[in-house]
């Protein structure tokens, strides 16, 4: 069967944008909220922070308990309990501001397991050999709900500033409607016999990828505006870079799902290697726009082979907490590069990523049967 005409997975698709959309709308609609119930941008702040830690901390144990109860019979329930927390929000928008802190705790903790238990349902709706093709689309669609996220905000609130928490909730609401209910496919749990003994070395490779994407892309999108000015270029050229990091990324994704294999991701990983070296070099329009280039095509490709591996390693009875894991690995490291760059001299935050993505590549190219390539434990 063909992906484009594969009902299931455009139904699972519509879900996980749905389920997604709430967290890039989130900065923005709390930061507009705050400002016009106090006048300050700062409470905005720290109810996102407040809100990305929930997500963190609670991710792996409330994944845990989607692999009991079954990803299909349990993300409605997350998804639900997250709407509310956002539509407590936009009801308390006047409340002090220890009010606000603590409703958003809800949401939070709530949202950070949907991610791996979206994930983890793609599994039991496209077969194997479809896998790579399907999240190379599935990351083609996320640049546009990472990109529409903020554009919504700011559309809703000249309707009101509590409209875009109200729109947030509906979307968690509709992703609800859309997760599906295959009977037997998602919601089999296997007992401890059928789990197949891993270690922390098996994942370690995969888990290093994921935190070297976030590592490096924090890089650039954390500081467009530094890039250029480094050059000479005025401000209003940040956004070009930008352009080129996302342009790159689809195209990547895009020739990566047509070829719907999965690859070597030590390709990828050499990619970033090299493009972070260039953005580190300084090299002029040049240097800075095709190591963008570079690292945007990579970062597609390098996602859905990280994605597939992890599924082929992870028992069936763990994948909801593993894949969480993974994205809040991602975060982590995107937290970090943020935070190189905003300590460090320019030249210096990329070669985190670059190390970051040289050990990940030195791991693969030592147990390389274990880790590229294998049959799936499930299968």
């Amino acid at each position: 069967m063909s992906l484009f005409t594969h009902r299931a997975y455009w139904r699972w698709s519509a879900g996980v944008q749905l389920a997604r959309l709430p967290g890039t709308m989130a900065p923005l609609a709390f930061t507009l909220l705050t400002t016009a119930t106090t006048g300050s941008y700062r409470l905005g702040g720290l109810l996102m922070s407040v809100y990305v830690a929930a997500e963190m901390v609670c991710a792996v144990p409330v994944g845990r308990l989607l692999d009991r109860v079954g990803p299909a019979r349990g993300l409605p329930a997350l998804l639900l309990l997250t709407a509310a927390g956002f539509a407590a929000l936009a009801a308390a928008a006047h409340a002090p501001a220890p009010v606000l802190v603590a409703l958003v705790l809800l949401p939070g903790i709530s949202a950070g397991a949907l991610s791996g238990g979206f994930r983890t349902l793609l599994a039991d709706t496209v077969d194997d050999a479809l896998l790579p093709r399907a999240i190379s689309v599935d990351s083609m669609l996320l640049e546009g709900v990472l990109i529409g996220g903020p554009a919504l905000v700011a559309l809703l609130d000249l309707a009101g500033t509590v409209v875009p928490l109200a729109a947030m909730a509906v979307a968690c609401v509709a992703a609800a409607v859309l997760v599906p209910r295959r009977p037997g496919s998602g919601d089999r749990v296997e007992s401890a016999a059928d789990v197949p003994p891993a270690g922390l070395g098996t994942y370690l490779p995969w888990l290093c990828c994921a935190f070297t994407v976030g590592l490096l892309l924090s890089t650039i999108e954390v500081a467009p505006l530094p890039l250029v000015q480094r050059l000479g270029a005025p401000e209003t050229a940040a956004p070009v870079v930008i352009a080129v990091l996302c342009a790159a990324s689809i195209a990547g994704s895009a020739l990566y799902a047509w070829r719907g294999k999965t690859g070597d991701p030590r390709l990828f990983l050499a990619g970033f290697v090299a493009g972070g070296l260039v953005l580190a070099a300084d090299l002029g329009w040049a240097g800075l726009l095709a190591s963008v280039a570079v690292i945007g095509a990579c970062t597609g490709p390098l996602v859905a082979a990280t994605s597939v591996n992890l599924q082929r390693l992870l028992p069936k009875n763990r994948r909801s907490a593993g894949f969480s894991l993974s994205f809040i690995v991602q975060a982590g490291g995107f937290g970090l590069g943020s935070l190189a760059v905003g300590v460090l001299p320019l030249w210096v935050a990329p070669l985190f990523g670059v190390f970051a993505a040289a050990i990940a590549g030195a791991m693969l190219v030592r147990k390389p049967a274990r880790a590229i390539g294998t049959v799936s434990v499930t299968s």
